[in-house]
């Protein structure tokens, strides 16, 4: 993970990645993107059109990548449960990063479950941060404790 780049690289996946939200899988594909920074595990984006899109509901607020853009979020609703902003997108990324434009990644540590292939993932530490730590991916990682300053 200390040898991926920055700027950061996107990477096709073909490992079968998925999301569960309430027992529900809500994302499950072949067709992922994998997003690899230094410092950060990987960031998983899956293709909008393999999201149960009836359980993402578009909220307000944006946040700005210096390399991909503006992001919009969604809230995950299963049920009567809703998890906000657990998931987000980049509808226009910027140039170089087209590639991750329909697609959506989900913060590991908000929903249930996510998955990369049969092994679950690990939430990214800190808040703000949304990689999937699996035990092929070594730290430590942006957002642990004494990484405020990287």
């Amino acid at each position: 993970m200390w040898d991926y780049p920055r700027p950061p690289r996107i990477e096709e996946c073909t490992r079968r990645v998925r999301v569960v939200v309430g027992g529900i899988t809500i994302v499950d594909t072949r067709h992922a993107k994998r997003v690899l920074e230094t410092s950060s595990p990987p960031v998983y984006y899956v293709p909008a059109t393999e999201v149960t899109v009836a359980h993402l509901r578009p909220t307000s607020g944006t946040t700005f990548c210096e390399w991909k853009g503006a992001a919009t979020y969604f809230d995950v609703a299963v049920g009567d449960r809703t998890i906000r902003r657990a998931a987000w997108t980049y509808a226009a990324p910027t140039p170089g990063y087209e590639g991750i434009g329909g697609h959506v990644a989900f913060y590991p540590g908000r929903v249930d479950a996510c998955y990369v292939d049969d092994q679950q993932v690990r939430p990214q530490p800190g808040d703000y941060y949304g990689g999937w730590v699996t035990d092929d991916i070594v730290g430590p990682f942006k957002g642990e404790r004494g990484t405020e300053g990287w």
